[in-house]
C-alpha cells in the first residue's frame, strides 16, 4: 500500500484519512472474468434503459402516470449501475484502488441514494397497479402525471435528505487504524466500522436505514398486493382473475429480485460476520435488476409492445422496394 493511504489530516479533532482503499474484487477466485462480465452487463443495462426512456419519451401515447414510473425506473437503474461500475472498471484496468476521503464520501452517498430510490420506485409502480385494479374507474382522476412526478420527486428528496445525513454522520468519525473498505465501493457499514472512536449513531442509523428505506417500502408493496388480492376475488370469472393478475406478476418478479439479496445483507450483516467475499458478491447481485427491469417488465408491457411493433412494421415497410 503506497504512503498515500497513511497520511491523515485532522479537523475539528477529529481524524480523517487523506485516501480510503478499497479492496474490491482482488482474492476473488476469477475475478477478471467477473469484470469482463461486469463490464458487459454495463453496456446491455445502459442500451436497455436509454431505449426504454427514448421509446416512452417519443410515444405520444404513452405520456401517462403508469410509463412515467416505468422510465423513472430506467432512469435510476442508469443512475444505479453508473454510480458503481465505471468505478469497479476502473480499479481493474489501472489499478487504482485508492479513493479520497472526499470522493469516499460522495461515492457512498450517490450509490445508497441511487439504491434507496430504485426501492422507492418499485413502491411506486405497486401505486399504480393497486390503483388500477382496486379503482380502475378513478384511477385516471387520481393517478394524473402531475401528482406522479410530485411522488417521484419527494421519492428522490426522501432519499436525498436521508442520506445525506448517513454521510454526515461519518465526518464525525476518526480513521487512526486501517482504511482498507472490504467492498467494492465505500459502503457504509465497512467503512464506519474502520473508525477508532464510537461508532454506535452511525450502527443506529444503520438499522433506521434499513427500516426507512428496505422495509417500510417492502412492507408497503405487500399491503398493495394483499388489498389486488381482496380485489380480485372479487371479480367473478377466473379469465377475468388472471388478465389482471398477469399485470402485476413481472412487478412481483422484480421486487423479489430486488428485496431478497438487500434482506441478506442489510439483516444479516450487522449481526454476522460475513467474509468480504461474500458481502462483495451478494450485493453485486443487486447490480441485476437493472439490466433484467426492461427484459422482465418494461419489453413485457402490453403498449410497450404495441409501439415496438409498430416500429418494426414501420421499418419493414420502408425497407420494401417501391413498385413501378
Amino acid at each position: 500500500m503506497s504512503s498515500q493511504s497513511t497520511a491523515y489530516s485532522v479537523n475539528n479533532t477529529f481524524v480523517h484519512p487523506e485516501m480510503f482503499y478499497i479492496s474490491g474484487l482482488q482474492d476473488m477466485p476469477f475475478a477478471n472474468c467477473f469484470y469482463i462480465f461486469l463490464f458487459i452487463m454495463y453496456i446491455v443495462t445502459l442500451l436497455c434503459n436509454i431505449f426504454v426512456i427514448v421509446l416512452i419519451y417519443s410515444e405520444q401515447s404513452l405520456h401517462n402516470p403508469k410509463y412515467l414510473a416505468v422510465s423513472h425506473l430506467a432512469f435510476v437503474d442508469l443512475c444505479s449501475t453508473t454510480a458503481i461500475i465505471p468505478k469497479l472498471i476502473e480499479m481493474f484496468l489501472f489499478t487504482s484502488n485508492f479513493i479520497t476521503y472526499k470522493a469516499c464520501l460522495a461515492n457512498m452517498f450517490f450509490v445508497h441514494c441511487f439504491n434507496a430510490v430504485q426501492s422507492l420506485s418499485l413502491v411506486i409502480l405497486a401505486y399504480d397497479r393497486f390503483l388500477a385494479i382496486c379503482f380502475p374507474l378513478q384511477y385516471h382522476s387520481i393517478n394524473t402525471n402531475s401528482r406522479m412526478i410530485i411522488i417521484i420527486f419527494s421519492a428522490w428528496m426522501f432519499s436525498a435528505v436521508t442520506l445525506f445525513i448517513v454521510v454526515l454522520l461519518i465526518t464525525r468519525l476518526s480513521f487512526c487504524r486501517s482504511t482498507v473498505v472490504q467492498s467494492y465501493f465505500c459502503d457504509h457499514g465497512p467503512v464506519y466500522r474502520l473508525a477508532c472512536n464510537d461508532f454506535y449513531p452511525n450502527y443506529i442509523m444503520t438499522f433506521l436505514i434499513t427500516a426507512l428505506l428496505v422495509f417500510v417500502p417492502l412492507t408497503l408493496i405487500l399491503s398493495s398486493y394483499v388489498a389486488i388480492g381482496f380485489a380480485l376475488s372479487k371479480i367473478t370469472t377466473a379469465e377475468g382473475r388472471q388478465k389482471a393478475f398477469k399485470t402485476c406478476t413481472s412487478h412481483i418478479i422484480l421486487v423479489a429480485m430486488f428485496y431478497l439479496p438487500l434482506a441478506v445483507i442489510y439483516v444479516a450483516a450487522p449481526l454476522v460476520s460475513f467474509p468480504p467475499n461474500v458481502r462483495i458478491v451478494c450485493i453485486i447481485y443487486c447490480l441485476l435488476p437493472p439490466i433484467l427491469n426492461p427484459v422482465i417488465y418494461s419489453f413485457r408491457l402490453k403498449e410497450i409492445k404495441q409501439v415496438m411493433f409498430k416500429i418494426l412494421k414501420h421499418k419493414d415497410i420502408t425497407l420494401l422496394p417501391s413498385s413501378s
